[in-house]
């Protein structure tokens, strides 16, 4: 049974790698095709293995069949292209705890009505509800959880950053089954039509009033967030510089309603319930108390799982604790193997966009890790042993998966988690619980947790405490987990060669640019600009991408692509212009990358130029390993110009090498670009251009352009962004000059290799397709 669990999974995680859905006409032949073939009689010899593999076959395919069948129907409920930034009224519930900060609120809607007529629209919707202009710090609180409201809304359909690395906003759209994203109008008007009675609404005001008596119970408490978190599952509330220390000491999963915080609820009712129910001799004639201990336990893992919004976590301890209390009550105790597996397999046919998060490998990843080294696998002795030899397999089992998905491995977390599990699982989640019946009981709950946040800030300060390294291939990470079972496998001589089999991954090589040829990535930063040069020895970046809400691109997005290409120190960094959608990362960079020098036309007493700088100016260059950078703009007399804008400030870089050039403008407009036509003409023409200020109407005049003469022009800016960028008639102007268009909204991230052999471009949303996202539209 185990290997048929397996190759059903196997089957859904294929269909989520598709970049196109089968016809639903296709997606159950192949299992009806097989299913004859294992009709004949006959178990031994070859027969009886080819039946086997037959059936496994036959369990993939009905895996893919179903994942297939279930992505059919959830890309069926799409907004239609003709309703993309149109006002629609819509009656619907707040599904969800909604999210608030200084922008507004943001929370899913599910749509029980729509008012506009012929309109069309998904059933479930992500809103942001801008906060008004007289809000401070944070938005006023206007809705909450299982309310029901009529808005009038422009919606879009799912779009987001897409780039090698970081994360998927696109996928897990479609895992939360939200399938258009939009926000309040105001012009509209917002009315409240009183609260939904459904039982899940009921659940949701139920975590909706708990998160409210925790913010009246701890105030402005530095941990209010983490117990927030703690109790409904709201990881929104713990704030992003919390985060950062547990990722750093690879603690974030205690800080959701995970597993082992399920676990260990549901032991503690069902223990209580045991020890009540048998001093009560009627209970006990018309329920045993062994049974009634196991029921009541699973309905508060239940009750615990509803809270926490049933996330992967939830679902998979929830569905294995299913299956346990099935066991113990029909008297079969199943193996925790099969136990383990037929919990992955309950999550995948309840979710089959679960394998998308990472979150999904992981916890089952350590799960199997544990109970293997549970079994005596490991040969442990005492408790003591056992613990540290169960951490011990959890690391070598994960280390290959972190290291794909996140580049970045703890090393503090051993010591990390043999503080922090005892801490927060037995002491912080038992009083957070308690403190919904006795709210006293919030406060020992938070200065428990604010302890355990020290002694992780404490780890986390050091420098050694999280080691990154560049992306792994799929060849060494699938070598990594082959040395982990013969490190960890019973009776196996010479275990070194498990450790050796590690070698590839902690060391993966990593590809420069050959001597003469540079690279440039074009990131994804949506309405904003980041863009990483390479050459074969120099790494520089030119701006940091926008501020997004509470985090950043830097930490999002620029911060994880230098990861996975090993890149820890950049030797130069390029601020161009004071604008957060080209500064806003630079904070979250600056912090955790070595920085060699800094150029910028920031203004002195600019709060990222705490360190030396030295101002942009026309003239400056300097060659890296045979490859040409000037600077074209501003000229030195732009400072002393009071009237000049910031945009025409902007540090105009040009990199070339032999007849290959790219010249990366940042927001440069009218002003700037006649002043470069009439003092460096020479230096303008160019092989690729990135437009100017995203392709606005200020920027990309006719003679500019006529005097870069481009090849290529690539477009960075945001999907359907408030802007109207790019300009119609800066696409007419470049498209009349033959040049060809990249945008960043359409493609995703870009590579440019200037090489002898000519440009060579890279487009990731056609390297990695898949099904949800929308096709390219040149």
């Amino acid at each position: 049974m185990r290997s048929r669990l397996v190759a059903f999974a196997a089957g859904v995680w294929l269909l989520q790698q598709q970049p196109e859905l089968p016809g639903r006409q296709w997606l159950w032949l192949l299992p009806l095709v097989l299913t004859p073939l294992l009709l004949p009689a006959g178990r031994g010899g070859m027969q009886g293995y080819a039946r086997q593999f037959l059936l496994i076959l036959v369990c993939a395919a009905l895996g893919f069949a179903w994942a297939g069948t279930r992505a059919q129907l959830r890309m069926a409920d799409a907004l239609p292209p003709a309703w993309e930034g149109v006002d629609l009224q819509v009656v619907g519930v707040v599904a969800g705890l909604p999210d608030r900060d200084a922008h507004g609120e943001r929370f899913d809607f599910r749509v029980e009505k729509l008012l506009t007529p012929g309109a069309t629209a998904p059933a479930n919707l992500r809103l942001s509800w801008p906060a008004p202009e007289w809000a401070g710090e944070r938005a006023p609180r206007r809705l909450a959880a299982g309310e029901r409201w009529q808005f009038s809304v422009r919606l879009k359909r799912p779009h987001g950053t897409a780039n090698p690395d970081g994360f998927d906003y696109e996928a897990w759209l479609l895992q939360q089954n939200i399938r258009a994203t939009g926000y309040v109008r105001e012009k509209g008007g917002a009315v409240r039509l009183g609260e939904s009675g459904r039982p899940l609404d009921l659940v949701q005001r139920l975590r909706e009033a708990m998160r409210q008596r925790i913010a009246q119970a701890l105030g402005g408490h530095p941990q209010a967030g983490v117990i927030t978190a703690l109790a409904v599952g709201d990881q929104n509330a713990v704030p992003h510089g919390n985060w950062r220390v547990y990722n750093r000491t690879g603690t974030s999963h205690l800080m959701s309603i995970s597993g082992l915080h399920i676990t260990l609820f549901a032991t503690l009712i069902g223990g209580l319930a045991y020890a009540l129910w048998r001093r009560a001799p009627a209970l006990v004639l018309r329920l045993p108390a062994r049974r009634a201990a196991l029921l009541l336990g699973w309905l508060a893992a239940l009750a615990y799982a509803l809270l926490a919004g049933f996330q992967i976590p939830a679902q998979r301890t929830l569905f294995m604790l299913s299956v346990l209390v099935l066991g113990f009550w029909l008297q079969r105790q199943p193996r925790p193997a099969s136990l383990l597996l037929l919990a992955l397999a309950a999550v995948l046919l309840f979710d089959p966009w679960a394998v998308l998060a990472p979150g999904f490998w992981l916890s089952f990843g350590a799960l199997a890790a544990m109970m293997w080294a549970v079994q005596g696998v490991l040969g442990a002795e005492g408790k003591v042993s056992a613990w540290l030899r169960t951490q011990a397999a959890v690391t070598i089992v994960l280390a290959p998966a972190l290291l794909l998905l996140f580049h970045q491995l703890s090393l503090v977390s051993p010591l990390a988690n043999a503080l922090a599990i005892p801490a927060v699982s037995m002491g912080v989640v038992p009083l957070t619980l308690a403190g919904m019946l006795v709210p006293a009981l919030l406060q020992p709950a938070a200065w428990l947790m604010q302890n355990v946040e020290t002694a992780l800030q404490w780890l986390s300060a050091f420098d050694w405490a999280a080691w990154a390294l560049p992306a792994p291939s799929i060849a060494a990470v699938s070598l990594a987990l082959a040395g982990a079972g013969w490190l960890l496998l019973p009776g196996l001589r010479a275990r070194w060669l498990g450790g050796c089999m590690f070698l590839p991954l902690l060391f993966p090589a990593v590809a420069n640019p050959d001597p003469g040829t540079f690279e440039a990535e074009v990131l994804d930063v949506g309405q904003g600009t980041a863009i990483l040069v390479r050459t074969a020895g120099h790494t520089l970046l030119y701006d940091t991408g926008p501020a997004l809400g509470d985090n950043d691109a830097g930490e999002q997005i620029v911060l994880p692509r230098l990861r996975a290409l090993g890149i820890s120190r950049l030797d130069g960094l390029v601020l161009t212009h004071d604008d957060l959608d080209h500064t806003g990362g630079a904070a979250s960079v600056m912090r955790d990358e070595e920085i060699g020098w800094l150029l910028t036309s920031l203004p002195a007493e600019h709060h990222l130029l705490r360190r030396p700088f030295q101002a942009c100016v026309r003239g400056q260059h300097w060659d890296w390993d045979g490859v040409r950078f000037e600077v074209l703009n501003p000229p030195e007399q732009a400072y002393a110009r009071p009237g000049r804008s910031d945009n025409n400030k902007s540090c105009v870089l040009r990199i070339s090498r032999g007849a290959q050039s790219l010249l990366l403008t940042a927001d440069a407009e009218r002003i700037a670009e006649l002043e470069m036509t009439e003092r460096v003409a020479d230096r303008l023409p160019a092989t690729v251009l990135v437009a100017g200020h995203h392709g606005s109407r200020t920027s990309s005049i006719a003679e500019f352009v006529a005097a870069v003469r481009p090849q290529q022009v690539v477009f960075t800016l945001g999907y359907r962004n408030r802007y109207g960028h790019p300009y119609p008639d800066v696409l007419r102007r470049f498209a009349e000059s033959g040049a060809a268009l990249h945008r960043s909204d359409r493609h995703g991230w870009l590579r440019l290799r200037f090489a002898d052999s000519g440009i060579h471009v890279e487009r990731w949303r056609e390297q990695r397709k898949r099904y949800w996202q929308r096709p390219v539209v040149e």
